[in-house]
């Protein structure tokens, strides 16, 4: 009897990318080759190649799910920014491989048409919680507004997952809430 892998996945391409996550969660985005993770997944050495191509096709899907997923994230945070910040954090904290992938952009296909379209979304509803803070509390470079929002919540949460931040308590969401609040000092 030979030690092949089982065939019987009912998804094999999902099998492959909750593998790679996984991988990523444990080993950060470079610890890994495609053949350990198709043992890690149970598949054949060649599934993930013929699913995803090579390693940056299958982190371009892990960027393209995590993107989507953040993107649903915001959505569920409501219209608030400050609420959109925590969620903005609460994800990075509470899935930090998707996160470290997406931020990565060296690690796969950025151009994308898959990724691209999911960034966007993502960025579209942070743009829109930006535009929603009265006129008076924002400044008028609805772009630098925006950069500022992002740069806040994104340092935030990298602080917090290198472990930078010590002596701030045991939530990262009650941690950042007041320093989000002063955004834009409202």
């Amino acid at each position: 009897m030979t030690d092949q892998p089982s065939y019987h996945h009912g998804n094999l391409r999902r099998a492959v990318l909750d593998a790679a996550v996984e991988a990523i969660a444990e080993e950060g985005a470079a610890g890994w080759s495609l053949r350990r993770l198709a043992r890690r997944a149970g598949v054949s050495h060649a599934a993930p190649a013929h699913h995803f191509g090579d390693k940056a096709g299958l982190l371009t899907a892990v960027a393209t799910e995590g993107y989507t997923r953040f993107g649903d994230a915001l959505e569920a945070a409501g219209d608030d920014l400050d609420d959109l910040g925590l969620a903005y954090i609460r994800f990075a904290v509470d899935h930090r491989a998707y996160f470290e992938v997406m931020f990565t952009p060296a690690l796969y296909r950025a151009d994308d048409p898959d990724v691209s379209a999911a960034r966007d979304r993502a960025g579209r509803i942070l743009a829109e919680g930006v535009r929603r803070v009265p006129a008076d509390d924002r400044p008028e470079d609805e772009r630098t507004a925006g950069l500022a929002a992002w740069s806040i919540v994104h340092g935030f949460a990298h602080l917090w997952l290198s472990g930078a931040l010590s002596g701030v308590g045991d939530d990262p969401v009650e941690a950042a809430r007041p320093v989000i609040r002063l955004l834009f000092e409202r």
